[in-house]
């Protein structure tokens, strides 16, 4: 019954005109820029984050998170119509739902991906709604040595299922705690690393940031790529599956949610892995692998399944723990810092209408995302013939103004400048940014509670052991280091992210 009034309290926060609106706004922009290859759900939020300034957290949060779960449905849109995949998770979509619509299935295949997306949003939604009273309740016996631990967990866990070598992994982790530990010392009060600029002082700006690395360096990025075609639409056959067809995208629709759902919670998890991770169960357990990469329905019905799944459960570890388990998430948590709302087992007792307002509004979001995604795929299609050359000058202008917004700094906008020459730098080094901006996020926290659990034990470190949560993260996280180290997972891994 507590649920249920939890859920009651959701609804009427949720179904406000208002964040109703906002909640359309997020999926509009998530299906736009999920179908403009290139810009992606991060570096859509980074160039929007100075923007919620002016909104109510409740509306900034719902409209930041339809971008999110919005950019996984149209991501399937061009993958499949013209095989360029709008966002990273739907790279896997491109090998069998690009040569459906090349056999005159194209509609077959996007009504695939949108009920799959709908069915896993859907279930996703539910679970979060299910399990984050339960994890918060669990959260308030979190002590700083535990919570300490936990951050340890989550970025060896990040590492581990990180795309890319390990070893790159683990320095961008590294590099995020360097930058974050830029500002005022926790105890003492004193600047460190400041070179004496009063603007640092308070650490680097995580806009400036997040903006730099994923919003600058992007445009750049895809400016000098060549590959960049004109869309052309190839006709459009019947929608609605047959009984047949149904049949056929049952069973890895459920599969791919179950997965997908599983490593949206894991840290370094996401939509990416999850629709890759389940391309590769779907051609396991087909009893046609032959056909997979020349039209096979499974191809696209389980990985969209999974990204989708993924992206609404990786809203668990930040509701319920204030820990982001990926780039988006640690979006998520700038956003809330600037609207004064510190992330963790709190917010749901200190802001219960923006925690059941939220996740009720995933739902709705899931619903109009439904609703957009198929009456308007010509739509889509034709934005894709808007030349970049005219594209990123008005997104790059639109940074520069977010940004000079916040504070009228302009020590902010060469930030950004700076920021984005490292990641274009990144970029051609084949270095993802993703862990930097995890470690930059987690690496002040993490200071904060180990500095408080050694005060409180009196310089002990053996606090870290004697508590029983803190000791099951720290052998968990051992036990990821050593499954780290085997042949047979770092095979696993290059195998699943060579087609990024």
């Amino acid at each position: 019954m507590e649920l249920l009034d939890h859920l009651a309290l959701g609804f009427s926060t949720a179904l406000t005109l208002h964040n109703l609106l906002y909640a359309f706004i997020g999926c509009l922009l998530g299906t736009l820029i999920g179908v403009l290859p290139g810009l992606g759900p991060v570096a859509t939020i980074a160039m929007l984050l100075p923007a919620t300034y002016s909104l109510a957290p409740t509306s900034a949060l719902i409209m930041l998170a339809g971008i999110y779960y919005g950019a996984q449905y149209g991501g399937s849109t061009t993958a499949i119509l013209v095989n360029l995949p709008g966002e990273s998770s739907s790279v896997v979509t491109t090998l069998d739902g690009y040569q459906m619509a090349r056999q005159g299935r194209a509609g077959l295949a996007l009504a695939t991906a949108a009920l799959g997306s709908f069915f896993a949003g859907t279930v996703g939604t539910l679970l979060l709604a299910a399990f984050a009273g339960p994890l918060t309740d669990s959260a308030m016996d979190f002590g700083p040595a535990d919570y300490f631990s936990l951050m340890v967990f989550g970025l060896i866990g990040a590492v581990v299922l990180a795309s890319g070598s390990v070893y790159q992994a683990i320095g961008m982790i590294l590099v995020g705690l360097l930058l974050g530990m830029v500002g005022t010392d926790v105890n003492s009060g004193i600047a460190r690393f400041s070179f004496g600029r009063l603007e640092l002082v308070d650490g680097l700006n995580f806009v400036c940031l997040a903006m730099g690395l994923f919003g600058v360096a992007e445009i750049v990025r895809n400016l000098e790529d060549q590959s960049v075609r004109q869309a052309i639409s190839p006709g459009l056959d019947r929608l609605w599956p047959r009984r047949e067809d149904f049949k056929g995208m049952a069973a890895p629709i459920i599969r791919g949610t179950a997965l997908g759902a599983f490593l949206g919670v894991l840290p370094g998890g996401g939509a990416a892995l999850a629709s890759f991770s389940s391309y590769a169960l779907e051609k396991k357990v087909s009893r046609h692998p032959h056909l997979f990469g020349h039209g096979a329905l499974e191809g696209v019905a389980g990985p969209e399944s999974a990204n989708n799944a993924a992206a609404q459960t990786s809203f668990v570890p930040l509701l319920t723990l204030g820990i982001p388990s990926n780039a988006v998430m640690a979006m998520m948590i700038g956003a809330m810092l600037i609207h004064n709302i510190q992330p963790g087992p709190m917010v749901i007792s200190q802001n219960p209408e923006l925690f059941w307002g939220l996740i009720v509004s995933m739902w709705i979001g899931n619903v109009m995302l439904l609703a957009l995604n198929l009456p308007m795929l010509g739509l889509w299609v034709k934005l894709l013939k808007v030349p970049y050359r005219l594209m990123y000058p008005a997104i790059l202008v639109f940074c520069a103004i977010g940004v000079f917004s916040v504070q009228n700094s302009i020590f902010d906008l060469w930030q950004m400048l700076a920021f984005g020459v490292v990641g274009y730098l990144f970029a051609k080094l084949r270095l993802g940014p993703a862990p930097l901006l995890l470690g930059f996020v987690l690496g002040p926290l993490m200071e904060e509670n180990l500095r408080r659990a050694l005060l409180i034990s009196r310089g002990h470190f053996a606090v870290f052991v004697e508590r029983p949560i803190s000791l099951v993260l720290l052998c968990a996280a051992v036990g990821l280091v050593i499954v780290m180290v085997l042949p047979a997972l770092r095979r696993n891994r290059a195998e699943a992210f060579e087609a990024e």
